[in-house]
């Protein structure tokens, strides 16, 4: 599927995931069906953390993770959430950085700002703005935030190598990031993972492990690390993968426990290295003093 519409259709999800929510209904990634046990997004946050924010952002949590309960955010920092959604994990991490930090809740729906704007006037927290823009075109400018976050959604992204390109360079040197997003460990039939995938709803292009670190050290980062923090049992997703063309006592062998939450670590190095000039064209007018 091209970019464009990997877009529209996360797009069109999400806004009407949005607008469940501001009807009153619960948010689910897998529609409401009947046979989706949802297994990412429940039960992700205990009920101390979510004390104090409005009812709309817990509803409105669609993520398989909690960034900001595994990141270590200190007060005074600037924190970046990408696809912020309804902003459960941008007031949560207001709460950590305290009034002289910022965080920062990028997000593409109009109907996900909307609602996330609205619970941030709720909660009354100040030290948070919500923009609105794509992940992979960060509208921020290079070198801003201390630590950034997301939480299930740069497995959406069409472009990854960009949105780790642009996560490295919105970060500060020695900036953190710090995502939950869902992961593959091992190879996987493409036929079977689509399958799998469904099941597990919110994902529409999950990296390999090793791939995933192979793509954080080409955009720059170090200190990578994964940790798995929820591993998918594909035995519970039977009778769901039983309604396929596939025959599940085959695959399960093949893709049971494959399928993770994790929570990828890594690191802006405190200093980075200027990329060498090897076209004369390139460097045209930047000639030494003497030359002059």
């Amino acid at each position: 599927m091209k970019q464009a519409d990997v877009k529209a259709v996360v797009r069109e999800k999400y806004g009407e995931i949005a607008r469940q929510v501001t009807r009153g209904s619960k948010a689910s990634c897998c529609g409401g069906s009947s046979s989706c046990s949802d297994p990412i997004t429940s039960n992700l946050y205990v009920d101390g953390e979510t004390v104090g924010l409005p009812a709309e952002a817990v509803t409105a949590s669609l993520g398989c993770g909690n960034p900001t309960a595994l990141a270590q955010l200190n007060l005074g920092e600037v924190v970046l959430d990408l696809g912020s959604g309804g902003g459960i994990d941008v007031l949560l991490s207001a709460k950590r950085v305290g009034p002289t930090g910022k965080v920062y809740g990028l997000d593409m729906t109009d109907e996900m700002l909307v609602l996330a704007r609205e619970n941030q006037r709720t909660a009354g927290v100040e030290n948070v703005e919500f923009l609105k823009g794509e992940i992979e075109q960060i509208p921020l400018p290079d070198n801003t935030v201390d630590v950034l976050i997301s939480n299930c959604v740069i497995n959406l992204s069409a472009d990854k190598d960009r949105v780790l390109a642009e996560a490295f360079r919105v970060l500060k040197p020695g900036g953190r990031f710090a995502v939950s997003d869902v992961v593959v460990r091992g190879a996987v039939p493409a036929t079977i993972r689509r399958n799998v995938e469904l099941w597990i709803g919110c994902v529409a292009g999950a990296l390999e492990e090793e791939e995933y670190r192979s793509k954080l050290a080409k955009a720059g980062f170090e200190n990578i690390d994964v940790e798995p923090t929820r591993i998918y049992r594909v035995e519970a997703a039977r009778e769901f993968l039983a309604g396929g063309d596939i025959a599940v006592d085959a695959i399960v062998p093949q893709v049971d426990g494959k399928f993770m939450s994790a929570f990828v670590r890594a690191r802006k190095p405190l200093t980075t290295q200027a990329k060498t000039c090897c076209a004369p064209v390139c460097c045209a007018g930047e000639r030494t003093t003497e030359e002059r």
